[in-house]
């Protein structure tokens, strides 16, 4: 429309027709181009249009128990934490791409969780009740360690480590760069080393 109106040349003796497409173009040109949603009634707006249906496409994929409620927010809150670098057309596929990434981290996360309980533990040992408590001292200080890793570094390292998996399958399954899965992975190990003398 901007393009027609800086371009148009009128050749038109009637004058009022040329008044009318002038006074069109002003109006059009003097609206401001919207490409971002940082404006908040935007943003609800946005938030009311999408919201069930982001809930509903999580919930369907990955059920219930992951909690897509907590994850259609999270996509919010990351969606105008970037509001500046949005645009409204681009909005919904930015929320979809986050959620559907929350979720699958979620669902790696688990797994990796899930797995690491099901390793079994010595139910009989020679060692002496002293070696005993001070592995178990370890296992928590270790269990206390990981829970302050970021989700991020939690999964790669547990990923990694729990389930033997290669950085480039790291990524893949999380949808990641291998640079990205090396540094959440070493990142990880930097902050147990700090909570942990042993390791």
């Amino acid at each position: 429309m901007v393009l027609l109106c800086n371009n148009y040349s009128f050749k038109s003796p009637t004058f009022s027709l040329k008044n009318l497409f002038i006074i069109w173009c002003t109006k059009i040109m003097s609206q401001p181009i919207k490409d971002h949603i940082c404006e908040e009634h935007l943003f609800e707006r946005l938030y009311k249009k999408h919201s069930k249906n982001l809930h509903d496409f999580l919930y369907y994929k990955f059920g219930d128990h992951l909690n897509p409620s907590d994850k259609v927010q999270e996509a919010f809150i990351k969606l105008w934490q970037n509001c500046g670098k949005v645009s409204p057309d681009k909005a919904k596929s930015f929320l979809f791409t986050t959620a559907n990434n929350l979720m699958l981290n979620a669902v790696a996360h688990r797994k990796v969780v899930l797995k690491y309980e099901k390793i079994p533990q010595k139910k009989s040992t020679n060692e002496t009740p002293e070696f005993v408590l001070q592995e178990k001292e370890y296992h928590d200080k270790l269990q206390k360690a990981l829970s302050k890793l970021t989700e991020a570094q939690r999964v790669a390292f547990l990923m990694n480590r729990v389930e033997g998996k290669k950085f480039k399958e790291i990524a893949a399954l999380l949808d990641i760069s291998t640079k990205a899965v090396e540094k959440r992975i070493y990142g990880a190990l930097k902050k147990l080393r700090e909570d942990i003398d042993e390791l």
